[in-house]
C-alpha cells in the first residue's frame, strides 16, 4: 500500500480533522508521514507602513514565519508520537501553498498526500478558491481529499 504519506495542514480546524484521519490511515498502512505547512512569504511594505515605522526585516519576517510555521508541526508531532507513527515535518514559505503541497510531496518521495477540504460548493468556492483543488489539478501523485 502506501510507505510515505504528505499531510499538509494549515492548522485549521477543518485541517486538523484531515491530520488526525491522515495518522489514523497512516497508522493502519505502517506508512511513514511528513507533515508539511507553507506560511506566506514577505510583503514589500506599504508606504503608509515605511511612513509609520512598521516596517520588518525579511530575516526577522522569515524567522518569525518559520517559528509559527513550526508550532503548527510540533502539535501534529506530538500526536503521531502518541500514535506511534514515524514523522518528519516540513516548513515552507510559499504564498501558492498548492504548488508547495506538491514540490514537498515529490521532493520527499511521497507516494500519497492526504488533504483536507472544506467542502464548499457554489460561489464560495469561486471566491474563496481551494487549495485542495489546486492540489488535484497539479499532482500527479495520488490524494485523498479527506471531508
Amino acid at each position: 500500500m502506501y510507505k510515505h504519506i504528505l499531510i499538509p495542514t494549515d492548522g485549521t480546524p477543518t485541517a486538523e480533522k484531515a491530520v488526525a484521519a491522515g495518522l489514523k490511515f497512516a497508522k493502519w498502512s505502517k506508512a511513514k508521514v511528513t507533515v508539511f505547512t507553507a506560511m506566506p512569504e514577505y510583503r514589500i511594505p506599504t508606504t503608509p507602513e515605511v511612513a509609520a515605522g512598521k516596517v520588518m526585516p525579511i530575516a526577522e519576517y522569515e524567522r518569525r514565519a518559520r517559528a509559527q510555521g513550526q508550532k503548527v508541526l510540533d502539535k501534529v508531532a506530538r500526536r503521531a508520537r502518541a500514535a506511534g507513527v514515524r514523522l518528519d515535518a516540513e516548513t515552507a514559505l510559499s504564498d501558492r501553498p498548492a504548488e508547495a503541497i506538491v514540490a514537498a510531496a515529490q521532493k520527499n518521495g511521497c507516494d500519497l498526500i492526504f488533504i483536507g477540504s472544506h467542502g464548499r460548493k457554489g460561489i464560495k468556492a469561486l471566491l474563496l478558491g481551494s487549495q485542495t483543488h489546486e492540489v488535484l489539478n497539479r499532482s500527479s501523485i495520488p490524494t485523498l481529499v479527506y471531508r
